[in-house]
């Protein structure tokens, strides 16, 4: 039993995961709470069985909560699956909560990055923020409890929850990057008349959208034929950019906005470098990656996962977050020597090479699980 948040995460992340489980002879089904037919479609392709469940994706809910984890009980008590694997945070927590009171012998978590919670503003916490993050601790603590095993994708954050003795150093293991296909991202020819810059992500306030526009109008003001891409779509969580930012934005010229959009590799072909400013506790990030699957050279934040993905001066550039004065310098590098763009791109696709492939990402995985 798979248990996810977001139907699309199930074949655009764990596609070469649940093909592995088949080809292994687990039957697998597949939870998650917004399916439609097509994406149906696409995890019964995998050779897994689509299955609806009920989950609200983003805050704390208790009443809501209470009953969806009641269902999901049920849900598995019904199905008496040997095996649950959750990841994402509610079906970590929630998703660990029932299949502990559901029985279920062996249980798996896959923590990909600590997330919106243990992400602070400039300001520090808010109130409210404060009294999340202790919930959330609180229920990782019960959801966490008896998990065969916890996989991290960095260090920081196995650290971060032995710190907090969420998890005890026998129950964890950092297995890096979950990949991506390499074959899938080819290398795409270098772009550098004019330089375009991209950010295709989440859109959420702690993944540096608004420093990553403000750092465009300081280049833009210098270099007014260097272009910014923004790609994505507001979200569900409440740390969400608003639609208005976004249409301002674009009608000021300062970035070229579009849309979630299936596949990103056209846009990420027509881009010269990509850019992650975020202050977001990542796991290892999966536009990092594919990014530099394609030999696209990275410009992020000294965070954790983010440092995991990025050798600074060969790859990519590393930022201190939240400086969009530093984010601009970076671009700029880039803008007046674009030989780097070759350079550092041909070394990104090496460096994916050696760490990004998911079926070596796959593998770790399915030796951590034994």
């Amino acid at each position: 039993m798979v248990i996810s948040s977001q139907a699309l995460s199930l074949w655009n992340f764990r596609g070469p995961l649940i093909r592995a489980w088949v080809a292994a002879g687990w039957r697998v089904v597949a939870l998650a709470p917004d399916y439609d037919d097509a994406g149906r479609a696409r995890v019964a392709s995998l050779g897994a069985e689509p299955l609806d469940y009920s989950l609200g994706r983003a805050g704390l809910h208790p009443l809501r909560d209470v009953l969806d984890i009641a269902r999901l009980v049920g849900l598995l008590l019904r199905l008496r699956p040997a095996c649950s694997f959750a990841y994402f945070v509610k079906p970590v927590i929630y998703g660990g909560i029932a299949a502990r009171l559901a029985g279920i012998p062996r249980r798996y978590a896959m923590v990909e990055g600590a997330g919106y919670v243990f992400s602070d503003p400039p300001q520090g916490p808010a109130l409210r923020r404060r009294f999340l993050r202790w919930a959330v601790v609180a229920l990782y603590r019960l959801g966490l409890a008896g998990v065969r095993k916890v996989l991290f994708l960095n260090r920081d954050d196995e650290e971060m929850f032995r710190m907090l003795r969420l998890v005890s150093p026998d129950q964890t293991e950092c297995v890096g990057a979950i990949g991506v296909d390499l074959d899938h991202f080819a290398p795409a020819s270098s772009v550098v008349e004019p330089l375009v810059f991209i950010l295709a992500a989440r859109l959420l306030v702690e993944k540096g959208v608004r420093e990553y526009v403000e750092a465009a109008r300081l280049v833009r003001r210098l270099r007014p034929e260097v272009r910014f891409i923004l790609l994505g779509s507001p979200d569900q969580n409440p740390g969400s950019v608003s639609h208005s930012e976004l249409l301002e934005w674009s009608s000021e010229g300062v970035v070229e906005w579009q849309a979630h959009v299936d596949d990103v590799r056209p846009w990420l072909a027509r881009a010269s470098v990509y850019v992650l400013p975020t202050w977001y506790r990542e796991g290892v990030p999966r536009g990092i990656q594919e990014a530099m699957a394609m030999g696209r050279p990275v410009i992020t934040t000294d965070m954790p996962g983010c440092r995991d993905a990025v050798v600074d001066g060969e790859t990519g550039l590393l930022v201190p977050p939240r400086d969009s004065r530093a984010l601009a310098d970076c671009m700029l590098r880039f803008v007046d020597a674009p030989g780097l763009v070759c350079r550092m791109g041909q070394a990104a696709r090496k460096f994916a090479e050696q760490a990004f492939d998911v079926h070596a990402a796959n593998d770790r995985i399915l030796r951590a699980m034994r």
